[in-house]
């Protein structure tokens, strides 16, 4: 039995531009980018959106918690739509229907209309889970750790590039006599287009397997069984570690976004800095993407090799509750310096744990990896959501009474007053998240392996078989 196990790359070498698996990683990799980068490219706008809008605090809020809220459900559905269709197809379909709400967005008139866009927006965070399940088919086991956190790290960082990119293309579009208050609509407008073309390269240049696309092999007679996929649907269902890692995502990909949407504010409201400064902060946090979560990969195929899949339960214990150790200790430093400082350690850690849980999750499953990967990467967003939800609702009790306690102070006083509130807020939040992030931690340790599993050589296996591989009859 013949397997395309053979034609995936045991090397992710970057400039090989004639492999498929490294053709399909770039593309993979900047179609993530660009997804994110419209994700949250509404996010530099905010001001000028509150204003032109007239959003209500609570209409702010809750847009954050519907971008997030969105990416949930897409990511449950487009994991078993991989394992059925292929990442290929899936992905032109994401991206082109997904522009969709983007441009939309730069059309609407009212909260209402604003706050549906953000919510179907977020749609396209499942672009995450078809890059994962597209290079977990590219790339051998040895190497699919490093490729995973690498295409997803550096797809992640368009979560931090529209912080520069958006403004450049509003000072674009103003150089063409747009308002400035109407640029951020035309931003929009632009960043959707984007992704719509996209789409068009990833369905021409991409493919779902070394050996081909699903559809084309199986009109070669190749087969590709249904009814194994729903097996393998039902067995990660079932499977207690698929939910651990669910959990495991939660407090890490979950936590970034809900740390990179309220960092801005915390650190004006801590430090007393200007928002220009504390916005490069966060996106010097956003661009250690570029390494970081790569380096969770290396470590978890390293630890893979040198003491098998619990090795890589091992490392992904250890570096998430790191991360939570990090959190805790930021929350409590009153210090600017000892803060950068703590706040770098973090997000190393966060973006190491990232990437060494899709260090795991092509092992839990091999014949449903779509549907790991798909309720795994949901988790993520769970996660952002319920941390965002008690983010709000202890900043908004203690906002509120802060006002309540500064009536008859002059404006200055008043609005310090809050900001004070709101820092001690958002910092027991943070203390209260990054606990909870270590005992999640400990709870990687119940991921367990059988002896079959274990006995899995990963460093150069030929035997790795995906349910996403077809698999030519005898």
């Amino acid at each position: 039995m013949n397997t395309s196990e053979s034609l995936k790359a045991t090397k992710l070498n970057l400039f090989n531009f004639k492999s498929i698996p490294t053709r399909t990683f770039w593309i993979t990799s900047i179609s993530f980018f660009m997804c994110f980068f419209a994700w949250f490219g509404i996010v530099p706008f905010m001001p000028d959106v509150t204003k032109d809008l007239g959003l209500t605090p609570d209409q702010k809020w809750n847009s954050i918690i519907l971008a997030v809220t969105g990416t949930v459900f897409a990511r449950l559905l487009i994991g078993k739509l991989c394992d059925k269709y292929g990442p290929r197809l899936c992905y032109t379909w994401l991206l082109v229907l997904g522009a969709i709400p983007v441009i939309a967005c730069g059309l609407v008139e009212t909260p209402l209309q604003f706050l549906i866009c953000r919510l179907f927006i977020g749609f396209i965070g499942a672009s995450f889970v078809i890059t994962q399940v597209h290079t977990s088919l590219m790339f051998a086991p040895n190497i699919v750790g490093t490729a995973n956190a690498t295409s997803a790290g550096w797809g992640n960082l368009g979560g931090g590039a529209n912080r520069l990119g958006m403004p450049l293309i509003a000072a674009a579009v103003v150089s063409f006599g747009v308002a400035d208050a109407q640029a951020w609509r035309y931003s929009m407008v632009v960043a959707g287009t984007v992704c719509f073309l996209m789409g068009l390269v990833y369905y021409f240049f991409t493919q779902d397997t070394p050996e081909g696309n699903f559809k084309d092999l199986r009109a070669a007679g190749e087969e590709i069984t249904t009814k194994k996929d729903k097996v393998g649907f039902s067995t990660v269902i079932k499977d207690y570690r698929t939910w651990i890692l669910f959990l495991v995502y939660a407090a890490c990909f979950g936590i970034e976004l809900t740390v990179y949407g309220t960092m801005d504010d915390y650190l004006q409201n801590t430090f007393q800095l200007e928002r220009v400064t504390a916005g490069n902060i966060v996106l010097s946090f956003a661009l250690m993407n570029i390494f970081a979560r790569t380096l969770g990969g290396y470590f978890g195929d390293m630890f893979g090799r040198l003491k098998g899949l619990r090795g890589r339960v091992l490392f992904l214990a250890f570096i998430l509750s790191l991360e939570g150790i990090m959190l805790v200790t930021f929350s409590t430093t009153t210090s600017f310096i000892v803060g950068v400082l703590l706040l770098i350690l973090f997000s190393l850690t966060v973006q190491m744990a990232e990437g060494a849980t899709f260090s795991v999750v092509p092992f839990i499953n091999k014949k449903a990896i779509g549907s790991v990967s798909g309720i795994v990467g949901a988790g993520g967003n769970v996660g952002a959501f319920l941390a965002a939800l008690l983010l709000k609702s202890k900043s908004a009790v203690a906002e509120k009474a802060a006002i309540v306690s500064s009536q008859g102070l002059d404006d200055s006083l008043a609005r310090a007053a809050q900001a004070s509130a709101a820092s001690e807020a958002v910092s027991s939040g943070y203390f209260i998240i990054g606990f909870i992030v270590v005992l999640t931690g400990l709870l990687a340790l119940a991921i367990r392996f059988s002896t079959n599993e274990e006995s899995i050589k990963v460093t150069n296996d030929t035997n790795f078989e995906p349910e996403l591989i077809p698999i030519k009859a005898d």
